[in-house]
């Protein structure tokens, strides 16, 4: 994978879905051929990889956060992600991820993701260069707990749950959308 990132747009059909599995410490267990397709990593560089191998740098940490607090307190996670290609160009995601249970005990995780409406991303992208101002120069941990307490109180501030703003969004900017 190269180190370098670039400005090099990766698009799929808002009928094409990626999907991947992770054991409980986010290393893939599988991904499907849309995975590998859009993010130009054949299969056998991706699974016992941790997920993170496909992280883009535009991502705030708080993002993350969110994410793992939303899974670890059992609910399923919704969120808009920047991932990163194998050559370094990037592509966005509405992703969906939710525990994976097997005879009533969680396994890993689940995450389906679809393309991210143009105009969606018009309000993310402002907020998560927010985030990542707040978390430059902070410790990792402390970064992405202050960011994330800074997206908290924007939701907070429109009245929503954080679940809320982002379906949403989703929703509104999806519907008749041509990519």
């Amino acid at each position: 994978m190269s180190s370098e990132v670039n400005q090099r747009e990766v698009t799929f059909s808002e009928n094409e879905f990626i999907v991947s599995k992770t054991d409980l410490r986010g290393t893939i267990t599988y991904v499907n051929r849309t995975f590998m397709k859009v993010s130009d990593f054949p299969s056998i560089e991706l699974i016992g990889k941790p997920h993170n191998v496909i992280r883009h740098p535009d991502m705030p940490r708080g993002a993350f956060r969110s994410l793992w607090e939303t899974l670890k307190s059992g609910n399923e996670w919704f969120g808009f992600v920047k991932n990163r290609t194998k050559d370094g160009g990037y592509y966005w995601v509405f992703a969906n991820v939710t525990i994976d249970y097997r005879e009533g005990k969680p396994i890993g995780y689940y995450s389906v993701r679809r393309p991210a409406p143009k105009g969606a991303l018009a309000i993310i992208e402002p907020i998560y260069a927010e985030m990542r101002a707040i978390e430059s120069g902070k410790s990792p941990a402390e970064g992405a707990q202050t960011s994330m307490a800074y997206l908290e109180s924007l939701v907070n501030e429109k009245k929503m749950s954080y679940r809320d703003f982002i379906l949403q969004t989703y929703v509104e900017h999806a519907s008749g959308e041509k990519e």
